[in-house]
């Protein structure tokens, strides 16, 4: 067993995973199928990508949030006894798509002791494969997909990645963009739907993302969507990890959503409070690729390009 230390730096949030890890002789990098045994998990929402689809620079605000969840993360990992070999911090789309990405990775190094990868959006689709289907069984072929904040990536491929594309829909993205009025106007909401159409496109030259037999979905965009249709009092990541929720289910919280303010949406108990103003972009991602993919449910995973990173630490 070795211990590692696992950060996912995205648009909305930044996570940690912490867990020692069994590699096999045979395996090991980015690919590898080793099993992790969790022993912390945590996310905080710190909205990195405020305003860099606009402005194209990181907000010095949003610097000094995700700087502030670092140094909480820094203190964890030491508790844990991590050694910076043993950590890998990767950085996605807000990172990427920065001109000043230098002042955040100045940053990180000097909390953590690494510097932030800034990984492509292949990268990131490999990660998240990798984390989302390792504890998946059988020969079906899965579409994989994770709506992120910025971005969202389509892999197919069954244990090793078919094909892969990160396309730039996301629900802060597209919150950003298009959402000027709560709840969001009829003409917003075909703005976003429209958007989201045009990237499939051009994901589908590359990537058969029609040819699947069962698409599992990823990230916070999904896993709340999965909770309120579940109509859970409370989160519960047991409950919502491998739950299967049908494109009716997700048509009808798509539906709710839509038709709910602000306030509205905060009431309800499974949505953070970082995800209120941006979940109604998420979850019509979510069932735009439902309709395009002719999936009749979703198999929802709580895995995803953060366990990915984890286990390429060997």
């Amino acid at each position: 067993m070795t211990r590692v230390a696992g950060i996912d730096c995205g648009t909305n949030s930044i996570r940690l995973l912490v867990a020692d890890l069994a590699v096999p002789d045979s395996a090991s990098g980015a690919g590898s199928t080793g099993e992790l045994v969790e022993l912390d998990r945590r996310m905080t929402i710190v909205r990195l990508g405020q305003g860099v689809d606009k402005t194209g620079r990181l907000a010095p605000e949003a610097l000094e949030r995700t700087f502030a969840a670092c140094r909480e993360y820094a203190a964890v990992i030491k508790e844990f006894g991590v050694g910076t070999d043993r950590l890998r911090f990767v950085a996605t789309s807000a990172s990427r798509d920065a001109e000043n990405r230098e002042d955040f990775v100045k940053g990180v190094v000097e909390i953590l002791g690494v510097e932030p990868e800034v990984i492509t959006g292949d990268q990131e689709a490999e990660f998240s494969f990798t984390g989302a289907t390792g504890e998946l069984h059988g020969a079906d072929r899965r579409l994989v997909v994770d709506i992120g904040g910025g971005s969202t990536e389509f892999v197919v491929g069954n244990k090793h990645v078919e094909a892969a594309r990160s396309v730039d829909i996301g629900c802060v993205r597209l919150t950003e963009r298009h959402v000027r009025h709560d709840p969001p106007a009829a003409e917003e909401v075909a703005a976003i739907r429209a958007d989201v159409r045009a990237a499939m496109d051009l994901a589908a030259e590359t990537v058969p993302i029609t040819e699947a037999e069962t698409l599992v979905g990823l990230a916070g965009s999904v896993t709340t969507v999965a909770a309120i249709a579940l109509g859970l009092p409370e989160y519960d990541s047991e409950r919502v990890h491998h739950s299967r929720i049908s494109r009716a289910q997700v048509d009808e919280v798509v539906a709710r959503l839509l038709g709910s303010t602000h306030d509205e949406r905060a009431a309800i108990p499974v949505i953070h409070p970082g995800r209120v103003d941006v979940i109604v972009a998420g979850a019509l991602v979510l069932a735009e690729i439902m309709e395009r993919t002719g999936a009749a449910e979703v198999v929802v995973s709580e895995h995803d390009i953060l366990d990915g990173i984890a286990l390429s630490v060997a």
